[in-house]
C-alpha cells in the first residue's frame, strides 16, 4: 500500500506542523548551558569584553585627548606668529633694526611686540654665583606689548609699562623665577643681570605657545639700550594677525621684515605644533584599534572553542531533541544564539569598562570625558559578528549531527 501524498521519509520526518520552536522559547533553550557552566560563560565572556574594551577606551581617549587640544587651541588662537632670522642655528640672530615698524605696518596685522636676547648678558639670584653657571636662563629686552600681544597673564606682580621699562626693573618668566627661587616681586626682591641689581616687578604665567619666555628674565628696551648697549635689533617678533588672513599675513611677513633679503626670515605658527598632535594621535589611534582588534578576535576564537566543546558534551542532548521531532535549523539556532549570547554579554561588558576607562582617565588628567556616540555601536556591532561568526561552525556541525549517532551517547 502505497504511502499518503504528504507523508514523509529520513531523519526529518517528525519535522512538519509539531515540530516548531516559537521565538520565544529560542533563548531560554539557548542559554541552558549557559547558565549550567557560569564560570565557562563568564570566562567566555571576558574574552570579547577585553577586546571590546580596548576598542570603545581607545576611541573615547583620542577623542577625549582631542577635544582637550583643540580646547586649548581655540583658547591660545591659531592667529598667533613669531619671526626670527631664518639661518639661526639654535641661537636667535638679530633681524633688521626697521623689523618692527615693517611688521606694524602690514595688512592683517593687529599687535605686534619686539624682543631681543641679549648676548653675553645673564641673570642671578645674588652677586656671589660664579659667572658660568647661568643655569641657561636668557635675558630679553621687550616692549610693553608683549603681555597683550601673547594674551599672557602675570603669576604675581605687574609687568613692565612705559615708565618701568627704562629703570633696572625686569619681570620673570616662570622658569626662571623657580629656578632663581624668586617666589614674590617686591620692591625688596633683586636678582643680578651681568653686574646690575635689578629689581622684580613680575613673574609670568607659563606661555603655551612661547617656552622661551619662561625661561627668561625680561627688561625694557630702553633699560637695555643704557644698561647693555642694546643697538635695537630685535631677535624674535611676535604677532598676532587678523584670524581670517592669517595664510595672507604670512606670506607679507618675511619682505616687511627684511625687504632686502625675504628668504632669511622665518615666520612661524606656535599653534601648528599643538594641531600636529592631532595626526599623531590619529596615527596611534589606528595602531591600539589594530591591538583591540587583535584581543577580539582571540576572545571569538574563545566562544568558537567553548561553543564546539559544548555541542560534543550535548551529543546526547541533540540527539534525543532531534528524536522528538527537532530539525536541523531548531538545533542550529539554539547553538548559533548562545554563541550570540555570549558575544552580546561580552560586548555589553567591555563597553561598560571602555566608558569607565575612558571617564577616569579624563578625570585623572583633567580632560573633558568624550565617548564617541557611535564606539558603543562599534563596540556591540564587532562583537555580535565575531559571535555570529565563532559560533556558525558549532551551529552547522551540531545539525548535522545524526540523531541516532548522537544517541548513542546517552
Amino acid at each position: 500500500m502505497s504511502a499518503p501524498p504528504d507523508a514523509r521519509s529520513g531523519p526529518d520526518a517528525r519535522s512538519g506542523p509539531g515540530s516548531r520552536l516559537r521565538p520565544a522559547d529560542l533563548l531560554p533553550l539557548a542559554t541552558v548551558g549557559l547558565r549550567g557552566r557560569r564560570v565557562r560563560t563568564a570566562l567566555s565572556t571576558l574574552g570579547i569584553a577585553i577586546g571590546i574594551a580596548a576598542i570603545v577606551a581607545v576611541l573615547g581617549i583620542t577623542r577625549s585627548s582631542q577635544s582637550e587640544l583643540l580646547t586649548r587651541i581655540d583658547r591660545l588662537g591659531t592667529n598667533l606668529l613669531t619671526v626670527t632670522a631664518g639661518q639661526s642655528m639654535g641661537d636667535e640672530v638679530p633681524l633688521p633694526a626697521t623689523a618692527g615698524l615693517g611688521v606694524a605696518r602690514t595688512d592683517g596685522v593687529e599687535r605686534v611686540a619686539v624682543t631681543a636676547v641679549l648676548t653675553q648678558v645673564h641673570v642671578y639670584r645674588s652677586d656671589r654665583i660664579p659667572h658660568t653657571q647661568t643655569g641657561g636662563l636668557d635675558v630679553r629686552a621687550t616692549d610693553e606689548d608683549l603681555l597683550t600681544t601673547l594674551d599672557g597673564h602675570l603669576a604675581a606682580g605687574v609687568f613692565l609699562s612705559a615708565a618701568t621699562a627704562r629703570y633696572p626693573v625686569a619681570v620673570l618668566g616662570h622658569q626662571a623665577a623657580v629656578q632663581l627661587g624668586v617666589v614674590r616681586p617686591g620692591p625688596g626682591i633683586r636678582v643680578r643681570i651681568s653686574g646690575h641689581w635689578f629689581v622684580v616687578a613680575g613673574i609670568l604665567a607659563p606661555f603655551e605657545l612661547a617656552p622661551e619666555l619662561d625661561r627668561a628674565a625680561l627688561i625694557g628696551l630702553p633699560a637695555a639700550r643704557d644698561v647693555f648697549g642694546y643697538d635695537g635689533h630685535p631677535t624674535r617678533l611676535y604677532i598676532r594677525a587678523d584670524t581670517a588672513r592669517v595664510a595672507q599675513t604670512v606670506d607679507l611677513l618675511a619682505r616687511a621684515v627684511n625687504p632686502a633679503e625675504p628668504p632669511a626670515v622665518q615666520v612661524s605658527r606656535p599653534s601648528d605644533t599643538l594641531t600636529s598632535r592631532l595626526l599623531v594621535a590619529d596615527s596611534g589611534t589606528s595602531l591600539f584599534l589594530g591591538l583591540g582588534a587583535v584581543a577580539l578576535l582571540v576572545g571569538g576564537v574563545g566562544i568558537a572553542n567553548v561553543m564546539v566543546i559544548s555541542v560534543l558534551e550535548r551529543r546526547a542532548e541533540i540527539g534525543l531533541r532531534r528524536a522528538l521531532g527537532a530539525t536541523r535549523p531548531h538545533i542550529a539556532g539554539q547553538f548559533l544564539v548562545e554563541s550570540l549570547v555570549l558575544a552580546t554579554l561580552g560586548g555589553l561588558t567591555g563597553t561598560a569598562l571602555g566608558v569607565l576607562i575612558t571617564y577616569l582617565t579624563a578625570l585623572q588628567r583633567g580632560w573633558p570625558a568624550v565617548v564617541p556616540p557611535g564606539a558603543a555601536g562599534l563596540g556591540l556591532g564587532a562583537a555580535l559578528a565575531v559571535g555570529a561568526l565563532a559560533g556558525l561552525y558549532p551551529a552547522v556541525r551540531a545539525a548535522g549531527l545524526p540523531p541516532t549517532d548522537a544517541l548513542r551517547a546517552v
